[in-house]
């Protein structure tokens, strides 16, 4: 193993999720690096506090730019608001450090456009925070659907569903307003889940038609508030749009992109399906221990329920028996990113790339330009 060393800009949920993943490294079967956290950068001082407890941690700090100029960090995770990402993202490139970058990957197109120069530019590797589709089931759709088994497509649906806005006295934070979110709401916050898999197998999206919702129109300014302000960027987003695959280019079938904030009955819960003329494939969060697989038999048409136990991208020390969680693809996907980083990735599957994450941008933005006009955007 060689040593990595990271540094977290933004210390909020997923740099303490990074922590505790490096924690858990020796979970992994001959990996090639060792990563560990070693620096901290956020605002909040509560936030740096909670990395105390982090042996490995041996700075903490008020300033992004202090981890950005720092030579002795092999590696950067940059989990900021959406209005952060251009700045530290290129300054970050400039600088010839590698990172990890957030989702949606700027706040708008043109943003994450001008990200991906800089990346291009400076020559440095980077690639998207994406981890549904590391569970097993899921790689197992991925690679089924990726086989060409399928035939030609009806049909592929990508949703990323959950209820953390449904509380309507739940209080107005950054990702209701479009100064910190942007304009496309919970597409930049969710979509990125949604078009990883998607884009991964080359469909490729057109005559984008989208229903953005905003239902919870006003929130209390702070919790327990009666005085609210007006929440500003969507909660649901329904994106429905043409798709041309590589095997049959000449052949468009309906794709479907849906990212909630609100929808009752889902806590965090990420599907991906799709279905041919030959053969289906569905896999969803929900039901973690299986994926479906959709075939003909004579005159019979069965989906059956297929168990890939705990077979990941990365070889793990639990057997394939043991069952597989949110937290294990956090690992797989950071295990992804530092094999490929390392050259040792082979032919698993890997992290979101920064193409993918611009050709997402490439969809929000029709969606929104849909929705304000009422058509079908190219």
């Amino acid at each position: 193993m060689s040593d990595v060393r990271i540094g977290i800009i933004g210390g909020g949920l997923m740099g303490r999720e990074l922590a505790a993943v490096c924690g858990r490294w020796l979970h992994l079967v001959d990996h090639p690096v060792r990563p560990s956290v070693v620096a901290v950068a956020d605002l909040d001082p509560a936030a740096r506090e909670w990395f105390r407890q982090v042996p490995t941690v041996e700075t903490l700090t008020d300033s992004w730019r202090d981890l950005v100029d720092d030579d002795s960090l092999d590696v950067l995770y940059i989990a900021v608001p959406h209005n952060l990402h251009e700045e530290i993202y290129t300054a970050a490139a400039r600088a010839g450090r590698d990172f990890l970058a957030e989702k949606p990957f700027g706040i708008d197109l043109g943003a994450s456009e001008r990200i991906a120069a800089a990346i291009d530019e400076a020559g440095v590797f980077v690639r998207v925070s994406s981890e549904m589709p590391f569970f097993p089931g899921a790689l197992r759709a991925y690679e089924y659907a990726r086989s060409g088994a399928l035939g030609e497509l009806i049909e592929v649906r990508s949703h990323f569903l959950h209820s953390s806005d449904i509380d309507r006295s739940k209080p107005i934070n950054w990702k209701r307003r479009v100064e910190t979110c942007g304009d496309i709401g919970v597409m930049g916050d969710l979509g990125m889940h949604v078009a990883h898999v998607p884009l991964r197998l080359g469909y490729q999206p057109s005559a984008v038609y989208a229903l953005l919702d905003d239902i919870v129109t006003e929130r209390p300014i702070s919790a327990g508030a009666t005085e609210t302000t007006r929440c500003e960027t969507w909660d649901n987003a329904l994106i429905t749009m043409r798709g041309t695959s590589p095997d049959h280019p000449q052949r468009a079938f309906p794709m479907l992109w849906e990212t909630k904030r609100i929808a009752p009955g889902n806590m965090n819960t990420w599907s991906f399906e799709a279905v041919g003329m030959d053969a289906g494939v569905r896999f969803s969060t929900r039901t973690p221990a299986y994926f479906e697989r959709f075939r003909r038999d004579g005159s019979e048409q069965v989906w059956e329920q297929v168990q890939p136990g705990n077979v990941s991208a990365w070889p793990m020390v639990s057997g394939a028996i043991f069952e597989f969680g949110f937290a294990d693809a956090l690992l797989q996907m950071w295990a992804s990113f530092l094999a490929e980083r390392a050259g040792a990735l082979g032919d698993r599957f890997a992290t979101a790339t920064v193409a993918e994450a611009v050709g997402s941008h490439r969809v929000f933005a029709a969606a929104s330009r849909s929705s304000a006009e009422g058509k079908a955007v190219s």
